[in-house]
């Protein structure tokens, strides 16, 4: 059995959505289709539960109006007959009644998390629409029935499998499976969700559940390129990667995967294809464990990043200065990308700002902090490249007109780190693509 996970993109307009049933129904063979919400749904819902969290009900109303209507106009679009019409506006107004209720005054994170599931919620149910008037011989499954993350917000791999094998069993007449991606259920049977770019982790977390024969993730450009197309000029798709090369890329800033989307199909080695909607023909990028010879494979960067520079006030001989540090950011829930060490000093990137005055308060109190926002990591990703020592020859070549801040180098075979300035992304980019793909 394949996954197959369309994105926002991919089913953002009736006639794209079309597409999509076209192309799951091309092979005679059992699949589960992974969709997110309508393209820009998800952005709506959050700003819907902003506004009812500030008591803004009257401003809230009208963009759920909005977006009522686009759905009302996109069901009549995506659907021919008046039947299946009239079945997707009762849908719609039982889904939009509930956020219509919506209460103001008490709105909270339960209620905030039921809103951000209506997207999928009712992308799927429109989808299902057209497939039973296609005559397509398909069944929608509830995510809500089998999703299901821990106390410690973790995918319960085991409580995935169980329970979809049940269902894919009860069902067993059915080709096709329709379910929705991003939303799950918590230990305490609550709505809740894998966070924004979830559907590709839905998708790569049931591909592992049932050891599938392939996920494939369907986005709106042909692969994983070798460098930021929307900066460099000629790039291409890469043809295969590993699934470290792959990891590595998507958690520094390639946008295309989902960054946790890797470790469940790599644990239980089930490879991964990204393919184009709008060019279906086209190779794409196939992640395996299998891994080339040395060579670079990718460069990527990613944004809005911090940098911290913590020097101990107590100079040499400072035991537990580097315990107390990682404490700190660990009590903050507080990821760090990058760090470099000295006797007496240590300096480490994050991409999550929410907590920094804090923890840079509570660091204050043992050691001098200098912080520099808007800063970049650009990394350059291959197999075994920290092994060839012409690749960091090159990297320091292309970069030596830009300050950088900081690099990783060794910690990774697979990735060299370097932080530099924002206002120096785009022309690195361009002079690391012209010499390191020279090799």
């Amino acid at each position: 059995m394949k996954i197959l996970k369309f994105g926002g993109t991919s089913v953002g307009k009736p006639d794209r959505m079309q597409q999509v049933a076209r192309l799951i129904t091309e092979h005679k063979e059992r699949k589960i289709v992974v969709l997110s919400a309508l393209s820009g749904m998800t952005n709506s819902l959050v700003e819907i539960g902003r506004l009812l969290n500030g008591h803004q009900k009257a401003e809230a109303r009208v963009k759920v109006e909005e977006l009522y209507t686009h759905h009302l106009n996109f069901s009549h679009d995506l659907l021919n007959t008046e039947k299946k019409k009239t079945e997707a506006a009762r849908i719609l107004e039982r889904h939009f009644d509930f956020i219509r209720n919506l209460p103001g005054a008490y709105f909270n994170k339960r209620l905030n998390n039921e809103l951000l599931a209506q997207g999928e919620l009712l992308s799927t149910q429109l989808f299902q629409l057209y497939l039973e008037e296609q005559d397509v011989n398909s069944i929608l499954i509830p995510a809500l029935d089998f999703m299901v993350i821990d106390e410690d917000k973790e995918p319960d791999i085991s409580y995935i499998r169980s329970h979809l094998e049940s269902i894919l069993d009860a069902n067993k007449s059915y080709d096709i499976f329709v379910t929705q991606g991003y939303i799950c259920r918590n230990h305490e049977g609550e709505i809740e969700n894998l966070k924004r770019g979830g559907s590709d982790y839905s998708a790569t977390l049931i591909g592992a559940a049932i050891l599938a024969e392939e996920v494939q993730i369907w986005t709106d450009i042909d692969g994983m390129h070798n460098n930021d197309p929307r900066v460099v000029e000629n790039t291409y798709p890469i043809s295969e990667l590993s699934f470290n090369e792959a990891s590595e890329l998507a958690y520094f800033g390639a946008k295309i995967l989902h960054p946790s989307s890797v470790w469940p199909v790599q644990k239980y080695q089930v490879p991964v294809r990204l393919k184009n909607t709008m060019d279906p023909g086209a190779y794409g990028t196939y992640i395996s464990n299998k891994e080339e010879m040395k060579t670079i494979k990718a460069i990527a960067a990613k944004d809005g990043i911090t940098a911290i520079k913590i020097k101990s006030t107590r100079m040499l001989m400072a035991y537990g200065f580097l315990r107390k540090v990682f404490q700190i950011f660990e009590n903050y829930r507080t990821p760090i990308d990058m760090i470099t060490t000295s006797e007496v000093a240590v300096s480490l990137t994050i991409d999550d700002n929410t907590n920094l005055a804090p923890i840079s308060k509570e660091i204050s109190e043992f050691a001098d902090v200098a912080i520099d926002e808007n800063q970049t990591i650009i990394c350059i990703v291959g197999n075994l490249i920290v092994e060839k020592e012409e690749v960091l020859q090159k990297v320091f070549r292309a970069l030596e007109a830009f300050p950088v801040r900081m690099i990783a180098y060794g910690g990774s075979r697979y990735n060299i780190s370097v932080l530099v300035e924002n206002k120096h992304k785009e022309a690195a980019l361009k002079e690391l693509n012209r010499y390191v793909f020279s090799l």
